[in-house]
């Protein structure tokens, strides 16, 4: 039977007010793209490249950027396990804490003393009055007997030293003369300091559509309208200040110093100060985006860059952190460990910059 064209133009529009009605029960499955949103943006990639799954480090590696995540000693059981078939030789937990609580963390860690080394931050109670620094340095001494054998994270995102417990320092950047002391003393304790200073520089930017980051920055935005607030480049010049100010103290530099828009930076300081190294954590999806100029510089500078994680426990954490250091995957997604909607890359770093990342440039800061 020959339709009319009247009922095939009713047949027609019936069927697609069908399948729209469709697309918008199954969302996520079919879409309007006039109606999607960038957060529900989940490409799949439809290449048919080369797919690595790395289980374990091509060398023993050490994290120098993980955090107190267990809650119980059969949780750190746990950890030990994962680490083992990772290939995770130590892992360095950043406490941020002093007082009551970092001894509460280094003691859940002693019975892996070769696994696991607990590091303290800087007690800033009382900084508005005199006689502070003697006090801030007896409790690092303190801590330093208790095993601490490095100092972080301390974080500075424009507005002082926040990360620190149990008392933030308000106003205090790490350049601040009031921490000459405490520089001093972890320059003569041997104690290396681990700072994060800044945010990557889509986070300054508008969330808007312009912005290449836009959905972690539209989650991490940075407010400069909060009084007295220092912006990026006025963050690292805090920390260029105290890495020159404190040649015998050494400092590490977490997330590649927020620098992975413009590495030249960092490359910048590299050259000029042999007392800084930086390290990788958390930072995978910012640089694998440009895997050809971001292992130049890592090749470049393998002495002084250090592996960290700073994102959990999980053995598929580390998996990916060893796919985009060692393979040459091309154009792959990591949707639910990263909230950028760029795909990512393998660095295919060589198998001498591979251990120095991994394990020598560690050891070298760890000795005592």
């Amino acid at each position: 039977m020959k339709l009319s064209s009247t009922a095939t133009s009713c047949f027609l529009t019936t069927s697609l007010l069908v399948f729209f009605a469709l697309a918008s029960v199954t969302d996520g499955q079919a879409q309007n793209a006039q109606d999607l949103k960038l957060k529900n943006y989940r490409p799949v990639s439809i290449y048919k490249v080369p797919q690595s799954r790395i289980a374990k480090a091509r060398y023993p590696a050490i994290d120098l950027h993980a955090h107190d995540y267990p809650k119980t000693d059969a949780e750190v059981d746990a950890w030990v396990k994962t680490m083992d078939a990772a290939g995770i030789s130590k892992s360095v937990v950043l406490s941020y804490a002093t007082g009551a609580a970092f001894d509460a963390i280094a003691k859940k860690y002693t019975r892996y003393p070769d696994r696991f080394e607990v590091w303290c931050g800087f007690d800033y109670t009382g900084a508005d009055q005199p006689g502070w620094e003697q006090k801030a340095v007896a409790e690092l001494v303190r801590c330093h007997k208790m095993g601490a054998r490095g100092v972080g994270e301390l974080g500075d995102k424009g507005l002082g030293e926040l990360y620190s417990k149990p008392t933030p320092g308000y106003g205090i950047h790490i350049d601040d003369p009031r921490m000459k002391p405490l520089l001093a003393k972890c320059a003569e304790l041997r104690m290396p300091i681990s700072i994060h200073v800044a945010e990557d520089a889509w986070m300054y930017q508008k969330p808007d559509s312009t912005n290449d980051g836009l959905m972690n920055s539209a989650k991490w935005n940075v407010d400069m309208s909060k009084p007295g607030i220092l912006d990026h480049d006025q963050l690292v010049g805090t920390l260029e200040n105290a890495v020159r100010d404190n040649p015998k103290t050494t400092f590490i530099a977490c997330h590649l110093a927020n620098c992975n828009a413009d590495l030249t930076v960092l490359g910048r300081l590299f050259d000029r100060y042999t007392n800084l190294y930086a390290d990788v954590s958390a930072r995978y999806a910012e640089f694998a985006p440009i895997p050809r100029f971001a292992g130049a510089f890592m090749e470049k500078y393998a002495n002084r860059i250090v592996y960290g994680t700073d994102m959990g426990t999980s053995a598929d954490m580390y998996h990916t952190t060893f796919r985009i250091l060692e393979s040459a995957d091309e154009h792959f997604y990591e949707h639910n460990r990263f909230g950028y909607h760029w795909p990512l890359y393998g660095l295919a770093l060589s198998d001498p910059t591979l251990k120095k990342i991994y394990s020598t440039n560690a050891l070298k800061l760890l000795a005592r």
